[in-house]
């Protein structure tokens, strides 16, 4: 399977679905709740996909660069650019649409708490936790570099000490707006995970691309599924869902008015002032 006719089936053909479905619900009525409309959910989506663009690309390039992964180059149309073949760079900015997408129909559909978030306690946990477990990743991968006992942990760590981060801003944000929309969150990480984690295996079955088993710890989900990829797929569909959660969320526009004090969320503030149509 190449890597393109990957994204063709298993990413193309959901987010023409879910994209029909869209412009059908919105022309018969069916729109987003005024507790997640506090943007434009398209511009959500592009500015999501430019975030995960920019973040993913020096991360993943430093994977393939040092052989934690490597695809197949009969698979792939050549153009590389850094160590990465197009196509990847193709799946940073098709993911967020379909899971997106995916967040905006269960969001429409799932009955809406009407009680307003405003609970200090939630964030402080949430985020101390996070907190706590990126340490334990990042020490856990600095211990890498001094010992090759620790390498199997090497792709495990990478990931999530590279995701917790903006998981760590996102929670220290919005934490209690994430627990108010609990439902509608978990319900699209979990489909969302278990679709791609399921494409991803057949991918891997196929010779598309390969995770080195040195760098992993070298369990396999169904026999053929790395259990890394398996938590690529969540926290990457997570800081997608939580993105787009804290976004749209209506508590959110008054919380980030009051970081216009720093000046370099300023320009961020001004657009979050503008209402949603």
């Amino acid at each position: 399977m190449t890597y393109f006719g990957f994204l063709a089936i298993f990413l193309g053909i959901p987010i023409a679905i879910l994209s029909m479905i869209t412009i059908i619900d919105y022309k018969r009525g069916k729109w987003m709740p005024d507790a997640l409309h506090s943007f434009q959910p398209w511009i959500v989506m592009l500015g999501l996909c430019i975030v995960a663009f920019i973040y993913t690309t020096p991360w993943d390039n430093y994977l393939v660069a040092t052989r934690v992964w490597w695809y197949d180059i009969n698979l792939v149309n050549g153009l590389v650019i850094g160590y990465v073949p197009i196509e990847e760079y193709t799946f940073f900015l098709v993911q967020p649409v379909m899971t997106g997408l995916l967040f905006l129909l269960i969001a429409r559909y799932l009955p809406m708490n009407s009680q307003k978030a405003k609970n200090e306690k939630i964030r402080v946990f949430a985020t101390t936790a996070t907190v706590i477990a990126w340490a334990f990743f990042t020490f856990v991968l600095i211990a890498i570099f001094f010992s090759n006992q620790l390498k199997p942990m090497t792709y495990l760590s990478l990931e999530l000490s590279w995701a917790l981060i903006p998981i760590i801003i996102q929670f220290a944000f919005g934490a209690d707006i994430l627990w108010r929309h609990r439902n509608a969150v978990i319900l699209t990480i979990v489909i969302s995970t278990l679709y791609l984690s399921w494409a991803d295996s057949i991918a891997i079955a196929s010779g598309t691309w390969t995770i080195d088993p040195e760098q992993s710890l070298h369990w396999l989900i169904g026999g053929v599924l790395p259990f890394e990829e398996f938590i690529f797929f969540l926290i990457t569909n997570t800081l997608v869902t939580l993105g787009m959660t804290l976004v749209l969320a209506e508590e959110s526009q008054p919380r980030a008015i009051a970081l216009e004090k720093y000046a370099i969320l300023r320009p961020l503030v001004k657009h979050l002032k503008q209402p949603a149509i």
